[in-house]
């Protein structure tokens, strides 16, 4: 009796401790006001893309898990249809995921998308945004979003996204960020 009783009091640790860990990424979202961490990724074009390139644009950089799946086609064809309105307000919108740039490439074609999805096969850009799920075998991008000023700093970070609103949500933020 007591052996079950502390085998199960180990399973229970484990599970509240270790399993929380496995399932996220090593770092923390960077804060509000922060510095965005740099980058340089190659888009679905083949060509490369840095965060340092967009320096005195708005930034929209959202994570997303997988290419061509039901909540990540629908939030990229949210940004898509948006597109004009990110243009107005001085905005470019970049997706990153761990797909590879033939699948961002294909996802593109068969989506009808015209911005830029950018691929970090590592998985190292996730991490550093605190984006990133670990299975252990399986790694993917955690659907976050940051928008970044001009400046290159981070204006707000969203760590819980509906796919289906939160083209929405972004513009309303930079509504009220560039009135400000």
């Amino acid at each position: 009796m007591f052996l079950r009783i502390t085998l199960l009091v180990v399973v229970v640790v484990i599970i509240i401790f270790l399993v929380p860990r496995l399932l996220s990424g090593s770092r923390a979202v960077p804060a509000q006001g922060s510095t965005a961490p740099s980058f340089t990724l190659a888009s679905q074009e083949g060509t490369t893309v840095s965060l340092q390139d967009y320096r005195g644009s708005w930034v929209v950089l959202y994570f997303y898990p997988k290419d061509q799946t039901p909540g990540c086609t629908r939030e990229a064809h949210n940004f898509q249809v948006d597109q004009s309105k990110y243009a107005k307000r001085q905005a470019v919108v970049l997706g990153v995921s761990v797909d590879s740039v033939d699948s961002h490439k294909k996802f593109c074609a068969k989506e009808g998308l015209n911005f830029k999805l950018l691929a970090d096969r590592d998985g190292k850009v996730s991490n550093t945004y605190g984006s990133l799920t670990n299975l252990g075998v399986v790694k993917f991008a955690s659907r976050h979003t940051f928008l970044i000023d001009p400046a290159g700093k981070v204006a707000k970070a969203y760590t819980s996204v509906n796919p289906a609103r939160h083209s929405e949500e972004v513009l309303a933020a930079l509504d009220q960020m560039q009135k400000e």
